[in-house]
């Protein structure tokens, strides 16, 4: 049975059982900046299990793409050498949220596992939390698990927890026995470890709250979540023992032997870079589908690495270009089916993976020149550093047993305790960055808020004023009964007008007042998905919770913004009329003072076609046609031709916004006619990533100061050149011109005089030991590498020094003529010379530079450049 037909399967038999079938969640768990990347089937319906969210339907089933390649749950290294470790895997899952629990949730694993995939029973083993007899019962007493057949586990393995506190439960756990000829032993016992017990499916029974001191407290509703990995099952339908020899890996796998060259079997070597390729082809693939873009920190950064990884197992397999990305085309082949998102990302996926390999390749090969030269610094029976190894390591891609592999056979040791200590530096880094952030870090009273007095409702469509009770006020993190002036603090009502941070539009400002109190609003953010905060500051007065309150936003601030908002819609439908279909939002920020957007494309845009999208947004401006609002179904919306930004994340209600020619999905506010927004100017446009450019615009009065501002400009350049502002341009260029003739002949200038100082300095030249010597300090020289081959040639043969101070700094070149390289090393030299001077450095035989921080040095260390030749004549 195919890959695709198991998904299909599983998904239809929960379909048949009432469960509502639902589409896998983005990589990136919106909402939830505690995760770097979603990693199992339940993270979409987290809140549902928390309590803070409620959905129309009570039963679920998905199958959830995953990622664990960074932060807590991190596999990268163990792909390819393992037979089931993968940093992209589907997780098939079925979920009640308070409706069915242990009993149905067993009948439906077993039925799916021995009546729709016709497993064979004798063949499965079951183990349960050690102290749930009631699902121990089940299993011995209606389904008939012989004894023999399950094992009571500790809560190590078989008690599962969200966290530290709140919902949590026992666990069972199914395994496939893949036979006697495997090495291995059931769970449970000491030779568990082995193969030939694998799990493939744990259900999980949530049904108690742990509190902070442990007490675990019945829920109200005890709820269901499982997770069978797609690729452990089909390699068990599939009758393989290694999740890369399924249909699915197979296809990707061949695919690379095509362009490489390369079939399993060839080498164990080999075997491991394809599955590496195939493996880490999945990641990037579907994280840059899911808006992931490369980049040097959280999410890019790992999505880079992975890429990186691919590509250095691409080199192993005697791959010198780009190839990686022509592999797109067979994922797509494969998966693109089921999910749209990557066959609708196909063209820029491959784009994006095209640049940044090429990027690499070029990358990759300076590392394999840094390798040489650490080498090289090291010396003859020396040693690497680790932070030189690492720094190969963290940036060039190059793990340590490649630099060992690169340096076998010579006499260079490798510093790998120091390496060591730098990556656990880096881990820490990383679990400081993720470790800390998101639910876990919002104080308890926002929970209790959420849990005793329900979600914020927002009026601010329809008004910028109006009443509402303060439900909560938060102190220091703390619930307080009330504030006093002065006092900073969050403030929560049951309605608002304020419009709360998100969808990239920023969050309100204005005033709460009560009587004569005042509260100055700084900014409104949404918690807990739909409790709306008040972020500010009591100027006057005394705020008590269960008062009623007036709110008011800053209404001004609201127009500018809605005008931003509108313009951004617009905007995004004449970037995809004028530079093509595949453009999409990468993200964007809307506030009062400018609109920020980011997209998919290609190449820089031109100034022809930023022109055509400025003038066709205020074209649409000019139209002054009215924005419509409309809510309906999700399905009805897609329907419509409303654009959905795929990863955001939508509930079965939805508000369409129409403008003109642009119709999306949007939850945030606009102007009522398109005439509202004003003048429109695009300020910037940039490259921020590969394949991703960005647009900054400005509407109403911020386009027209900005308007005023570049006629101020103009006026003042023509002034200054004493022409008519519509002669500035034409002026200008004629400047240019001069400038270029003049920079010519100072060139030539410098040229002559850099020719006339290398006469004078070859005459000071000295004899030792038969060879010439030249060492002195210098001074305005450009290019210190030029000046080097210059003397050279000039001096015909001998040993040359050159210093030059540079501020608190000295800069070094040592030049061996061809003639004297057998006896000396520039390399050597410099790095002498260097010492005396504060600093290190090295490089070829015949020319090599150096840095120091001691300029008071450098006299003295140009002298002992005697020394050197006297001591090696």
């Amino acid at each position: 049975m195919r890959t695709s037909e198991i998904r299909n399967k599983f998904l239809d038999y929960f379909a048949g059982k009432g469960h509502t079938v639902l589409d896998s969640s983005s990589l990136v768990p919106h909402g939830d900046p505690s995760l770097m990347f979603t990693n199992a089937g339940m993270v979409q319906f987290k809140q549902v299990f928390l309590g803070h969210e409620t959905r129309p339907y009570v039963t679920a089933a998905t199958s959830q793409k995953c990622v664990r390649a960074g932060g807590k749950h991190n596999d990268l290294e163990n792909v390819g050498h393992t037979a089931r470790h993968h940093t992209f895997f589907e997780m098939l899952g079925n979920f009640s949220f308070g409706d069915y629990f242990k009993r149905e949730a067993i009948d439906y694993a077993w039925e799916f596992l021995t009546v729709e995939l016709k497993l064979d029973p004798e063949r499965l083993f079951v183990t349960v939390f050690e102290e749930d007899d009631e699902a121990y019962d089940i299993w011995t007493k209606e389904v008939g698990i012989p004894t023999d057949k399950i094992a009571r586990i500790g809560a190590k393995d078989n008690f599962w927890s969200m966290g530290d506190t709140g919902p949590c439960g026992p666990c069972s756990e199914i395994f496939y026995d893949h036979g006697e000829e495997v090495a291995g032993g059931p769970p449970g016992t000491p030779e568990e470890d082995g193969d030939r017990f694998i799990e493939i499916w744990n259900l999980v029974f949530m049904q108690f709250n742990r509190e902070e001191d442990g007490t675990l407290n019945p829920l109200p509703k005890p709820s269901v979540d499982t997770g069978m990995g797609l690729e452990r099952i089909s390699a068990v339908m599939q009758g393989v023992h290694n999740n890369y020899d399924i249909d699915l890996f197979r296809g990707l796998i061949e695919a690379a032997g095509d362009l490489t060259g390369v079939r399993l079997g060839d080498s164990n070597e080999s075997d491991v870079s394809l599955r590496v390729l195939a493996d880490h082809l999945r990641s990037v693939s579907f994280l840059l589908a899911d808006g992931v873009l490369p980049s040097n920190e959280g999410r890019g950064f790992v999505l880079r690495r992975i890429l990186r990884r691919a590509c250095r197992h691409g080199r192993l397999l005697g791959m010198h270009e780009a190839f990686i990305y022509k592999l797109v085309e067979a994922l797509v082949r494969q998966m693109g089916d089921h999910f749209a998102e990557l066959k609708e990302s196909q063209a820029n996926v491959m784009q994006v993976i095209r640049i940044e390999e090429e990027r690499f390749i070029n990358t990759l090969d300076k590392g394999l020149k840094l390798v040489e030269q650490a080498a090289a610094d090291a010396g003859e029976g020396g040693t690497i550093p680790g932070e030189t190894l690492f720094a190969l390591y963290d940036t060039y891609g190059f793990p340590t047993d490649l630099t060992a592999d690169i340096l076998k056979g010579r006499n260079v040791g490798l510093d790998m305790d120091g390496f060591t200590s730098c990556m656990e530096v880096q881990r820490q880094r990383a679990r400081a960055a993720w470790g800390g952030s998101g639910e876990s870090a919002l104080p308890k009273a926002v929970f209790e808020l959420r849990e005793h007095h329900g979600p914020t409702e927002f009026v601010g469509y329809t008004t910028q004023v109006s009443e509402g009770v303060i439900t909560g006020l938060i102190r220091d993190g703390e619930m307080a009964d009330s504030l006093q002036a002065g006092d900073e603090a969050w403030l929560v009502a049951n309605q608002t007008p304020f419009y709360a941070e998100s969808g990239g539009q920023a969050g309100d400002t204005g005033v709460i007042t009560m009587g004569d109190a005042v509260f100055q609003v700084s900014d409104t953010k949404k918690m807990l998905s739909d409790l709306f905060v008040h972020i500010g500051k009591v100027v006057s007065g005394t705020f008590s919770s269960g008062q009623v309150a007036h709110f008011a936003i800053d209404e001004s601030r609201r127009m500018a913004i809605r005008r931003n908002h509108t313009a951004t819609h617009l905007m995004h439908a004449v970037l995809r009329s004028v530079l093509g279909d595949h453009v999409k939002q990468a993200g964007s920020l809307v506030n009062d003072q400018r609109l920020r957007f980011d997209f998919n494309h290609f190449q820089p845009v031109s100034d022809t076609e930023r022109k055509e999208i400025e003038a066709r947004v205020n074209a649409a401006i000019w139209a002054n046609d009215v924005v419509d609002t409309r809510l309906m179904s999700q399905d009805e919306a897609i329907a419509s031709g409303a654009m959905a930004l795929f990863g955001e994340k939508y509930g079965d209600e939805v508000r369409v916004v129409s403008a003109g020619f642009s119709t999306e999905l949007c939850g945030g506010t606009h102007v009522s006619a398109t005439g509202d927004i004003g003048p429109f100017r695009i300020i910037s446009e940039v490259g921020i990533a590969a394949g991703v450019r960005r647009i900054e615009a400005v509407t109403g009065a911020a386009a027209y100061q900005s308007l005023v501002a570049d006629l101020d400009v103009l006026a003042e350049t023509a002034g200054q050149l004493k022409v008519r502002p519509f002669e500035a341009a034409e002026a200008v260029a004629t400047l240019q011109g001069k400038l270029k003739e003049t920079e010519k002949e100072l060139t030539s200038l410098r040229a002559r005089q850099s020719t006339g100082m290398l006469d004078d300095l070859i005459k000071q030249a000295v004899e030792i030991n038969g060879v010439k010597l030249l060492a002195t300090e210098v001074s305005d020289v450009q290019d210190m590498r030029d000046f080097m081959d210059k003397a050279k040639n000039k001096l015909k043969s001998g040993v040359l020094v050159f210093g030059m101070k540079n501020e608190q700094k000295v800069q070094l070149v040592a030049g061996v003529t061809a003639d004297l390289v057998g006896r000396f090393h520039a390399g050597n030299i410099v790095r002498e010379v260097a010492m005396i001077c504060g600093g290190k450095g090295g490089g070829k035989p015949d020319m090599a530079m150096a840095g120091g921080t001691e300029p008071g040095k450098l006299a003295e260390a140009l002298a002992s450049v005697a020394g050197v030749l006297s001591n090696r004549g």
